[in-house]
């Protein structure tokens, strides 16, 4: 006589469990993960490696608060990027309150009110559109509606950083609304809250680490670009704190031009400075995350 289990747990772990060629594969795409994993981090390590080495040496107060000088005047020990790291966190802090919340509601009009509309498809056209433009295309795009009429400033600079940053908030945030699972709308509908309610206090509170990572993203790559920040700020060597009037300098140009001088001071100074940009993003992140858990508990 044959005999069967009575332990539904049994055969339901016996369903799960992958077994012969099932487990082999799984397996082998598990090792071949980890191995890609390994392979992303190689690339970044070495540059990590590389910025510290060689820029270690140069950080110190002095450095990070010392007025900056031109890359081809002094050696190593004197001037500092003290200009450079405030008009870094000026421009590229100004430009993330101008594209992150415009960011937001425009995924937000996409993936809840624009629906397969013809607003919410150019919108989102547009933004895949304006993530494949070059950095440099931006800048010259500032400079001619922009520098030519109102001359060179830090409010330039954060406004083609802005452009920058939008298409990647938008995409990145969309994503994330669509991964909120819409039992938990229509559960909000049921207790008779408004589209708007729902959106404020379930679909965004759902979303918010997600939107922050990518927020994050995009502050990331507008804080080390360069190409924007010359046609717009013109790079120079003492600190203005009025982001709206005359130019201005930023980390990214230091380090663009003491990476061309035959200066060892000033490749140096490069190194530093790539090294305190790192700092600032890195510190931003953390920052964000501490944000956003705190953020998510409260919600909860």
């Amino acid at each position: 006589m044959m005999t069967t289990t009575s332990d539904p747990s049994a055969r339901s772990v016996d369903l799960r469990e992958p077994s012969g060629w099932r487990r082999s594969k799984n397996q082998i795409m598990t090792g071949l993960m980890y191995l890609a994993f390994v392979i992303i981090l190689i690339p970044l390590a070495f540059v990590l490696v590389t910025v510290i080495s060689k820029g270690a040496g140069v950080i110190s107060w002095q450095f990070l608060t010392n007025g900056t000088i031109p890359p081809n005047v002094m050696p190593v020990g004197f001037g500092g990027m003290g200009a450079a790291v405030v008009g870094t966190l000026e421009i590229t802090g100004f430009a993330a309150l101008i594209a992150i919340p415009l960011g937001v509601l425009g995924a937000v009009y996409i993936s809840e009110y624009g629906g397969k509309g013809i607003i919410a498809r150019l919108v989102s056209f547009m933004a895949n559109v304006m993530t494949g433009v070059p950095s440099i295309v931006i800048g010259l795009f500032i400079y001619t509606i922009w520098v030519l009429h109102f001359g060179y400033s830090g409010l330039a600079g954060s406004l083609a950083l802005a452009c920058l940053m939008l298409p990647i908030v938008i995409r990145s945030s969309y994503e994330m609304l669509l991964l909120v699972p819409d039992s938990l709308r229509q559960g909000s509908y049921a207790l008779g809250a408004t589209k708007a309610r729902v959106t404020l206090t379930v679909v965004l509170p759902a979303a918010i680490g997600g939107i922050v990572s990518g927020a994050l993203l995009a502050v990331a790559r507008a804080a080390g670009e360069t190409a924007p920040l010359i046609f717009t700020v013109f790079a120079v060597e003492q600190l203005n704190p009025n982001l709206f009037s005359g130019p201005d300098t930023a980390l990214p140009l230091q380090i663009f031009a003491n990476a061309q001088s035959s200066y060892v001071g000033a490749e140096s100074r490069a190194w530093g400075a790539a090294l305190t940009l790192i700092a600032i993003v890195f510190i931003l992140m953390i920052l964000a995350r501490i944000i956003t858990a705190r953020f998510t508990r409260f919600s909860r």
